[in-house]
C-alpha cells in the first residue's frame, strides 16, 4: 500500500523570531523552543497508553542514526517517563485520519539554519492537533530533538488532574550553533563506560551534542614534577592497547582503560540519544604518561613535556593515533596542545601543523582536529586555518576575535565563564557549577552569556552572535586533584544542573528570541526535568516508599540481596552494629554484582555493598566508605569497640555524608592539596550502598537496620 503523503500546516519561518498565542498552554522547556503558535479551533492531544508511535516509511531509513532507530529510543523514554508500559512498537508506516493518536515522526523540514546561516539537520517543525502529534526534521537529529521536546512537555504534563494534555498548535525549533557540549576530564580520574553512557543521555534530553572526552593526562606538583620522584605522580591514558600493540606499554593500569570494543559501544549509546563523543589525546604537554613509558622523549627537568625536537617524539606520538583512530566513529577529535613552552612555538606549531596532515591522511581526509588556545609567539610559523582552536584562557593565551579575524574556527570554553572543577582546597578556584550570575546577566551591558561572549567586562572581546567562524560552546569539568577528590556522582551533581542552564544558552543564546528562558522559568521547571530525564538514573532515585522507607531489617544472620543496588542522597541509613574482636585474615572471597567472586586482601568486612559504595567494618574497627569506580577507602574518624553494640546513623546530601554517633558528628572527608601546597579536608558524598545488607566477611552482629529515603 502507498503511504499517504503527510501535510503539515507549518508556515515558513524566520529564524528565532517567536510567535507565540496569548492563549498558548505550551510550557517554557529547556532549551526554549523557538516558536509555538497555539490553535484555538482544535482540541489538545491527549497521549495514553493507546498512542501509536508511527515512522514515516519514506524516511524510516534516512539519517545516522536513522529515523526509525531514533524512534525505538524514543519509545523507551516514553515509556520512563508516562509509565505506560503496554505503548506498542514503533511502526513503519503513513499518517491516516482514521488513527485516533498517533506520534508521526517525518522528515523534510526546510529552513533551518544556525545564527551563522549555514543550514543544519538539527532543526524540527511540529504541530499538535486532537489526533495527532506530527514532528518533522530537516534530518534525523532534528526529529530526535524534537522527540526531547514532546518528553519534556509530557514530564512536566504528568500528573496533570486532566491527564497528560498537550496544547494543539505549531512551531518550529533550530539550535544557534552547531558545537553544544561539555569535557569531562576522565585522565586523571577514571571512569567507567557506563558512567559515561549516562552522562551522555542525560545531556541529550536538554540537546546538548557534544562530548569531549579528555583521555589522558596527569596531576602536577611544582615540587615532584623536576625532582626524580615525578614518576609517582598519577598519570593516565584510557585507551587499552590490543593485544601486541606497539603501544601496549603506554597503558599499565589496564583495570582503568577502555577497550576498543568498550569503547565502540560507548560511541553507539551517545549517537543513539543524538551525542557525538570527541576524544581528546593530550600532547605534547600533560604527557607524563608517554614519558613514563619512554623518559626519553620528555624535556629534561619538565617530564609532562615531550620534546619535539627528539627523533622518535612524533613517531611515537602517530603511532598511538594509528592505535586510537579505528576506534572513533566522530568526523573530528582533539590533540590537546595546550599550555606547552612558548619559547618552542615554532616546534608547537609544527607539530600541530603535522598532526592535523597526519590524522587526515590516516583517516581519507574525512577526521579534522581541534586543538586547545595556546599562545604561540612565533614571527614564522602559524597553525592551519583547517584547525579549530577551543579556546579557553582570556586574555593569557589565545584571543578569539583576533583568531577569527584571521579565519580561525573557533569554540568557546573560556574558563572565566565555563569551567569546573572537582573538589578542590582552593574555594575562589573555580565554582562548584556553572554561576547562576554570569550564566543569566553576567555579560557586557548586564545580558546573559552566550558562545559569543568570551568578556564579563569588554564587549570589543566578544563577537557578534551569527559569526561563521564562531562553531559554538563546550563547557568543561577537570579533575586536578585526582581520584581522591570526587566520585563519579559528585561530579554527575556538579554537571546535572549546569547541563540544562548550558544548554537554554547554547541553544537559544541571550538576547536573540523572545522566547528564551528567564532565570525564574527555568528554575520552576529544572527539578522536574532532571528527575524525569529518561534512559538513565544518575540520580540513583527509587520508586516512592510507603513512609519513605526503603528497607527494614530487624537482625541481619547472613548477607540480604535487596532490590535497590544504590540508592541516592538525600537519605538516612540507620543500624546497630557490634563487632567481634576476631583473628586477621589475610584474604576474603568477594562477590561481585554478576554472580562471580574474586579473592581479594581482607581488612575487615562489609557490612552493606551497592554498585556506587560499600561501606566496611575495618580491621582497625572504623567504618569507611569505599568508592567503588576507583576503590579508594574514606575511613570515619571514629573507632568502634569490639563486642560492644553501637547505634549508628548516616545522613548524606549530595554535598556531605556524615555520622551520629553517640550524639556526636563524625564526617566522611578527603585530604585534598593543590601543588603540593593548601591542604585541606573536604566532604564526601556517597550514594547508600543498597544492594546487600550483611554484606561479606564481617564478623559481628548488625541489627535494626532501616534505610529512609529523601530525610
Amino acid at each position: 500500500m502507498k503511504p499517504t503523503t503527510v501535510c503539515m500546516r507549518i508556515p515558513a519561518f524566520v529564524l528565532f523570531v517567536a510567535v507565540l498565542s496569548v492563549s498558548a498552554a505550551f510550557q517554557p522547556l529547556i532549551p526554549s523552543v523557538a516558536s509555538f503558535t497555539a490553535s484555538d479551533e482544535q482540541q489538545p492531544f491527549i497521549l495514553s497508553p493507546s498512542t501509536q508511535i508511527i515512522v514515516d516509511s519514506t524516511f524510516h531509513a534516512s539519517g545516522s542514526p536513522s529515523l526509525e532507530s531514533f524512534a525505538q529510543t524514543f519509545r523507551d523514554d516514553l515509556v520512563s517517563i508516562t509509565g505506560f508500559t503496554t505503548l506498542s512498537s514503533v511502526q513503519v508506516g503513513s499518517l491516516s485520519a482514521s488513527l485516533p493518536s498517533v506520534i508521526f515522526l517525518t522528515l523534510g523540514a526546510t529552513n533551518h539554519t544556525y545564527l551563522s546561516g549555514v543550514p543544519t539537520e538539527e532543526g524540527y517543525d511540529f504541530e499538535i492537533s486532537s489526533q495527532s502529534y506530527v514532528i518533522k526534521g530537516s534530518g534525523s537529529l532534528g526529529a530526535w530533538w524534537g522527540t526531547r521536546t514532546l518528553l519534556q512537555q509530557v514530564a512536566l504534563t504528568a500528573g496533570s488532574p486532566n491527564g497528560i494534555s498537550l496544547a494543539a498548535g505549531f512551531g518550529s525549533d533550530t539550535p544557534g550553533w552547531e558545537v553544544r557540549g561539555f569535557m569531562l576530564d576522565a585522565g586523571r580520574h577514571w571512569y567507567q563506560p557506563s558512567f559515561l553512557a549516562d552522562l551522555c543521555i542525560y545531556a541529550s534530553f536538554f540537546k546538548l551534542q557534544t562530548f569531549h572526552l579528555h583521555a589522558s593526562d596527569n596531576l602536577w606538583n611544582q615540587n615532584i614534577i623536576p625532582g626524580p620522584d615525578w614518576r609517582r605522580l598519577y598519570s593516565a591514558f584510557r585507551f587499552r592497547p590490543s593485544p601486541g600493540s606497539p603501544i601496549t606499554e603506554l597503558a599499565p593500569l589496564l583495570n582503568e582503560t577502555w577497550s576498543k570494543d568498550e569503547f565502540l559501544a560507548l560511541q553507539n549509546t551517545c549517537s543513539a540519544h543524538g551525542v557525538t563523543i570527541v576524544p581528546e589525546i593530550d600532547t605534547p604537554g600533560h604527557s607524563l604518561a608517554i614519558s613514563r613509558w619512554k623518559p626519553e622523549l620528555s624535556i629534561s627537568g619538565s617530564p609532562d613535556h615531550l620534546n619535539l625536537s627528539h627523533p622518535d617524539t612524533l613517531p611515537t606520538i602517530k603511532a598511538i593515533w594509528d592505535e586510537v583512530l579505528p576506534w572513533i566513529t566522530a568526523n573530528e577529535v582533539s590533540i590537546g596542545a595546550d599550555e606547552y613552552d612558548p619559547a618552542l612555538a615554532d616546534d608547537y606549531i609544527s607539530f600541530v601543523n603535522e598532526m592535523a596532515s597526519y590524522i587526515s591522511s590516516q583517516t581519507n581526509n574525512t577526521k579534522t582536529i581541534r586543538v586547545w588556545g595556546t599562545n604561540e609567539p612565533s614571527t614564522r610559523l602559524s597553525i592551519d586555518t583547517n584547525v579549530t582552536i577551543q579556546h579557553w584562557d582570556f586574555p593569557g593565551d589565545s584571543i578569539p576575535v583576533q583568531l577569527m579575524s584571521k579565519g580561525y574556527r573557533v569554540i568557546n570554553s573560556e574558563q572565566g565563564f565555563l569551567y569546573l572543577d572537582g573538589k578542590t582546597s582552593d574555594d575562589g578556584q573555580f565554582p562548584w557549577e556553572l554561576v547562576g550570575d554570569l550564566m543569566w546577566s553576567g555579560a557586557p551591558g548586564g545580558g546573559g552569556w552566550a558562545p559569543n561572549v568570551f568578556s564579563r567586562t569588554d564587549g570589543s572581546n566578544n563577537t557578534e552572535p551569527g559569526n561563521p567562524l564562531l562553531r559554538g560552546a563546550i563547557m568543561a569539568i577537570w579533575n586536578d586533584w585526582g581520584n581522591n577528590a570526587t566520585t563519579p556522582l559528585e561530579i554527575y551533581y556538579q554537571l546535572a544542573r549546569s547541563f540544562a542552564v548550558f544548554a537554554e544558552k547554547t541553544w537559544a543564546g541571550s538576547g536573540i528570541r523572545s522566547t528564551e528562558l528567564s532565570r525564574d522559568q527555568f528554575d520552576s521547571i529544572y527539578d522536574t526535568l532532571n528527575a524525569a530525564a529518561p534512559g538513565q538514573n544518575l540520580n540513583r532515585a527509587v520508586s516512592a516508599q510507603p513512609n519513605n522507607v526503603v528497607f527494614q531489617y530487624v537482625n541481619v544472620t547472613q548477607p540480604i540481596t535487596t532490590s535497590f543496588e544504590s540508592v541516592g542522597p538525600p537519605y538516612t541509613l540507620t543500624f546497630t552494629v557490634k563487632p567481634s574482636a576476631s583473628p586477621k585474615k589475610s584474604q576474603i572471597s568477594v562477590p561481585l554484582f554478576d554472580g562471580s567472586s574474586i579473592l581479594a586482601p581482607y581488612d575487615g568486612g562489609v557490612i552493606f555493598a551497592g554498585v556506587d559504595s560499600k561501606l566496611h567494618m575495618t580491621q582497625s574497627q572504623t567504618l569507611a566508605f569505599e568508592d567503588t569506580t576507583t576503590h579508594l577507602l574514606y575511613p570515619l574518624p571514629y573507632t568502634f569497640l569490639t563486642d560492644v553494640p553501637t547505634r549508628v546513623e548516616i545522613h548524606a546530601t549530595q554535598r556531605y555524608t556524615y555520622a551520629l554517633i553517640g550524639g556526636k558528628t563524625y564526617w566522611w572527608t578527603t585530604e585534598l592539596d593543590i601543588w603540593g601546597y593548601y591542604m585541606k579536608s573536604a566532604n564526601m558524598s556517597f550514594a547508600a550502598p543498597a544492594g546487600v545488607v550483611g554484606g561479606f566477611g564481617f564478623e559481628g552482629e548488625l541489627r535494626d537496620v532501616e534505610l529512609l529515603v529523601g530525610a
